[in-house]
């Protein structure tokens, strides 16, 4: 029972840990004079991830690579079929030309660039099933020029540039020192229970860590995403709800995965290449439905068909185990 319990508030610590760093940290860059828009596309950026990361570095610390692995695929794969599909669902999505052509095929070329990174052995008849040190920092340099990328467009973007869009609350040093370090200990002792709950529920229930990570975990640190994709659709502010998504699967594959396989070489789970090559189906399916109905636009039938999609893959994960 206790397990449970300690498992809940590992996911509790990891979300609240976030947003007390995260908080800090804003406060303390305003203090020192860095722009609201650099804050926004680092700091908050990077913050919002910081669940998952951590996690991840837990798991593949410990060695439980499945749950590296379950917690990126299974979080990836709820940001666009459960969180996009409820949101088109609330309210179709009309999105962006650059989001169209620049944000969702970038977040293909990272899947892709990940299901050629893990199959070393299958490609080149050497090694094994693993993400080496290599790998992780052809992922981080992937993901350098994404940053580069977004930094540019959001300067060139003046709508970008208006401060209102993100409200940085004033701390005292006093307070963002103690949020800090609650912050801190908060991801620590949440990651550290988090991934030992989902091995233990795993050998409880005889299912696989991959299951436990693709479900319960990725939904629990996607909590942020769910929620602010959410109450921003319900404002009808489109271009958060989406950008949010798809800036964070970008960020899940090549910061999260990259610093996780640089700190340790992660062994694959041989059954993943179905599970990444159904992410690559998905992300091809919402480019090609930016063109099928009305233009640049997620209708509500097709955010219903990427919550039955998901529905389908919760079966099919669970019948595997």
């Amino acid at each position: 029972m206790i397990e449970y319990l300690l498992f809940i508030a590992g996911v509790v610590l990891l979300l609240k840990g976030a947003d007390f760093l995260v908080d800090a940290s804003s406060s303390m860059a305003k203090k020192m004079g860095v722009p609201t828009l650099m804050i926004g596309l680092t700091i908050v950026a990077f913050g919002t991830s910081t669940p998952e990361l951590i996690v991840n570095v837990f798991a593949a610390i410990n060695g439980t690579t499945d749950i590296t692995f379950g917690n990126i695929i299974g979080s990836n794969l709820s940001n666009i079929l459960l969180i996009l599909g409820l949101a088109a669902i609330i309210y179709p999505l009309r999105l962006k030309k650059s989001t169209v052509w620049k944000e969702i095929p970038f977040s293909l070329l990272a899947v892709i660039a990940l299901f050629v990174v893990s199959n070393d052995f299958i490609i080149d008849k050497i090694g094994v099933f693993s993400l080496t040190r290599g790998d992780g920092l052809v992922l981080l340099l992937f993901f350098t020029i994404f940053l580069y990328y977004t930094i540019e467009s959001a300067r060139k973007n003046k709508k970008y540039l208006e401060d209102e869009k993100l409200e940085i609350k004033e701390l005292t040093y006093a307070r963002i020192s103690w949020m800090m370090a609650c912050g801190l200990v908060g991801l620590y002792l949440g990651g550290m229970w988090v991934v030992e709950g989902a091995v233990f529920i795993a050998k409880q229930f005889g299912m696989s860590q991959f299951l436990i990570s693709a479900t319960i975990v990725a939904l629990g640190t996607s909590l942020p995403e769910l929620v602010t994709s959410i109450t921003a659709v319900m404002k009808k502010d489109v271009d958060l709800a989406v950008g949010n998504i798809i800036g964070s699967n970008i960020f899940n594959v090549f910061w999260i995965l990259g610093v996780t396989s640089l700190i340790t070489p992660i062994k694959i789970p041989y059954f993943i290449n179905i599970d990444i090559l159904f992410l690559v189906f998905v992300t091809v399916l919402l480019f090609l439905f930016m063109f099928i109905g009305k233009k640049h636009k997620l209708e509500r039938w097709q955010g219903l068909l990427f919550v039955v999609l998901y529905i389908c893959y919760l079966a099919f994960i669970i019948v595997r185990g």
